[in-house]
């Protein structure tokens, strides 16, 4: 309960925080917004209040089903922290408050970084993972950002996509200003009025909630405003049941001697 009451806490904060950065002159944006989080804070607070009434009232006396509730709340504050977490990074960077490093790196490094965090929650799981980029490819930036904006392409991808036939890539590719990251799937589609809100805070198309898909709908948000703040941009191109294509460009970096 404590844990909960201080990710609830927390999450005002951060929404006090992005209202009074932004002025009132975007009430309506705001109210939308609090509506928003309320509604996925108050989800698994509902559901810890729920089992926390059953094993303070002794209604349950078996130990395996004492066990299941304890799990079950144990997930539910995971994913209130989860959530809190994504909220707090996403208001540091839409702030401009988020202390990115900037320095030149490689896409070779980015890829990397990405990796080692989507192998982190595909463990386990059939992924058919395509992986080729071009070595000399570099951009001025904070390689942890970037890297978080990837695996959260990697995560989508791999979220939406079936187990059985489940293929990924990475590639990378410049012209003589910009460099970009594509990862594309195989996966399950998006419709093309959807493809725009699917970057705004809490939304979720269709198929994630027809698949009951889990999640907070602040991944591809994160990956937006992080390209943002490095003076890029995402894209996607989609059909429904052809897969997705996410796209983001980068300026590029060349060094003196180049």
């Amino acid at each position: 309960i404590v844990l909960a009451f201080c990710a609830t806490s927390l999450a005002g904060y951060v929404l006090g925080t992005i209202f009074v950065t932004r002025g009132a002159g975007l009430a309506a944006i705001q109210n939308e917004f609090l509506s928003s989080v309320s509604h996925e804070l108050r989800t698994p607070l509902t559901s810890i209040r729920l089992y926390i009434d059953t094993l303070r009232e002794g209604r349950i006396s078996d130990p395996v089903e004492t066990q299941r509730c304890l799990t079950v709340v144990h997930q539910e504050i995971t994913r209130l922290d989860t959530l809190v977490g994504k909220l707090i990074a996403l208001s540091k960077i839409e702030s401009r408050r988020a202390a990115f490093e900037r320095r030149p790196v490689a896409l070779t490094e980015v890829i990397d970084e990405a990796l080692v965090a989507f192998k982190a929650i595909s463990v386990g799981s059939g992924v058919d993972l395509h992986v080729q980029v071009a070595p000399e490819l570099m951009v001025h930036g904070d390689r942890g950002a970037l890297g978080q904006a990837v695996a959260n392409l990697l995560a989508n991808s791999w979220k939406y996509t079936d187990a059985e036939t489940r293929r990924i890539d990475v590639t990378t590719g410049a012209d003589s200003r910009h460099v970009w990251i594509v990862v594309t799937d195989n996966g399950i589609g998006i419709p093309a009025d959807e493809q725009k809100i699917i970057f705004e805070k809490f939304e979720r198309g269709t198929a994630a909630i027809d698949r009951d898909s889990t999640g907070s709908g602040l991944g591809l948000s994160i990956v937006q405003a992080i390209a943002k703040a490095h003076r890029g941009k995402v894209e996607v191109h989609s059909e429904p049941h052809r897969g997705a294509r996410f796209r983001i460009t980068l300026p590029r970096w060349r060094s003196e001697a180049a």
